[in-house]
């Protein structure tokens, strides 16, 4: 039945005019001709020829180079770009510059996802002392052991200060008469957001309290009970019967500092026991006490001293890296023989084996503070507010270093802003050493 059926439909079909052919070409689906190839589209943004290991150049192609028209046009030769003298070929992009109020933020926020990021903060004053406001970034220029690193960062919102004051408990009685009289005009000196610490040193250095709000209570209390006399400078007795060792039992000398050939010579003569001025260790030990505190405060310490220093079990140099890797800028009033005219200068001579006249000094060039040079209790009072002032006003950048991430060598700083040498003084610190506690 199937046969017979199928050849009759074949019959009908043929009887209609159909060729097999056709009737083949009508049960094949249609297929689809193949993309037709094309040429490649010329570059739009190449000035010549792109030749194999040496991309492209400036060369213009010849006449068999191609036939394409629009290939011809696009290797036209353009006209010269116009050139970049007189910009800044270094700081080519605006730095990153937070909102009002947001800088201390941000910087935060900077030092915890970016490795390698800097953060110098700096003090611009003029001719008469005066801070020098309204400066822009493109007024600074920020080197890094010598080479230039652009800005990426710019903010001059104040920062929250954590100070911690070093008082110098060594001092003659006439000076530390007039010091202590001044520490009531501290606390008038600083802002609610701003926390203290107190210390002071005679022979060692003695942490009076640890960080307390700057308008609490305990401040003023802890600054009256840091109050001391001070020292006697006496005329020294060689010979006599006050000299040598006059009180003895069984035959010694009660104090051996004392006892003739010792310390004290002998029968003779009298050696005059050194004075003591641990300046060191209490840097040192306000200095960790510091370390604790959180990012986006200024780590201040804030000596108020004549800047002597004998006996201290630290060493400057060390002290010194610890101060420039934890980020702590030492500002001072010097006081005492320290203050008087010119003798700030001469006194940073120093002569080995014997004291140190003014160390402190040496402390504040260092790490970007400044001094203030104060002989009465008037200018004593006064010379608190001003620092606060300065360490609360600065402009602060930052940069990224192109050192390599923690290498445990010193980096040089320098900060230079675009006046005359003679009318700014830029106040920065000279370097830094990296540190893995900023990257936490």
């Amino acid at each position: 039945m199937k046969l017979g059926f199928t050849a009759i439909a074949l019959a009908a079909l043929l009887s209609s005019g159909l060729s097999l052919t056709a009737l083949a070409q009508q049960q094949q689906p249609t297929v689809p001709d193949a993309p037709t190839p094309q040429a490649p589209k010329p570059l739009s943004d190449v000035d010549g020829p792109i030749t194999p290991g040496k991309g492209a150049g400036d060369e213009q192609p010849g006449p068999t180079s191609s036939s394409n028209p629009s290939v011809q046009q696009q290797h036209a030769p353009r006209s010269q770009a116009p050139s970049n003298q007189g910009k800044d070929e270094v700081q080519n992009t605006s730095p990153e510059m937070p909102a009002a109020g947001e800088g201390v933020d941000k910087v935060t926020t900077l030092i915890h996802m970016n490795v390698n990021f800097v953060e110098v903060p700096v003090t611009v004053k003029d001719s008469k002392g005066h801070l020098v406001a309204g400066l822009t970034y493109r007024d600074f220029k920020v080197f890094e052991n010598d080479t230039r690193e652009p800005i990426a960062f710019f903010t001059t919102d104040s920062f929250p200060l954590s100070i911690a004051f070093v008082l110098d408990q060594s001092l003659t009685s006439d000076v530390m008469a007039k010091v202590n009289n001044s520490l009531g005009a501290i606390q008038g000196a600083l802002t609610p957001y701003d926390e203290v610490a107190v210390f002071s040193y005679n022979n060692g250095a003695q942490e009076r309290t640890g960080f307390t709000g700057a308008q609490s209570g305990r401040l003023p209390a802890v600054l009256a009970l840091t109050k001391e006399t001070g020292s006697e400078m006496l005329v020294p007795i060689n010979d006599g019967p006050m000299a040598g060792c006059n009180i003895r039992q069984n035959g010694n000398c009660v104090d051996p500092n004392l006892q003739p050939g010792r310390s004290a010579g002998g029968n003779t003569f009298m050696t005059i026991p050194k004075e003591i001025h641990t300046l060191n260790d209490a840097i040192l030990a306000a200095a960790k006490e510091l370390s604790t505190r959180p990012k986006g405060r200024r780590r201040i310490i804030y000596v108020i001293s004549d800047g002597k220093e004998y006996g201290s079990k630290a060493k400057y140099a060390e002290v010194l890296r610890y101060l420039q890797t934890n980020k702590t800028a030492v500002y001072g009033t010097l006081v005492g023989d320290s203050a008087r005219w010119g003798e700030s200068y001469v006194s940073r001579l120093h002569i080995p084996g014997m004291m140190y006249d003014n160390l402190l000094a040496k402390y504040i060039l260092a790490t970007g503070g400044t001094p203030d040079f104060e002989g009465g209790t008037d200018g004593i009072e006064k010379s608190y507010a001003k620092i606060a002032e300065e360490a609360r006003n600065q402009y602060t950048l930052g940069y990224y270093s192109h050192q390599p991430f923690i290498d445990g060598k010193f980096r040089k700083i320098e900060v230079r802003v675009d006046r005359p040498a003679n009318q700014v003084e830029v106040i920065a610190k000279n370097g830094y050493y990296p540190s893995g506690q900023d990257y936490r």
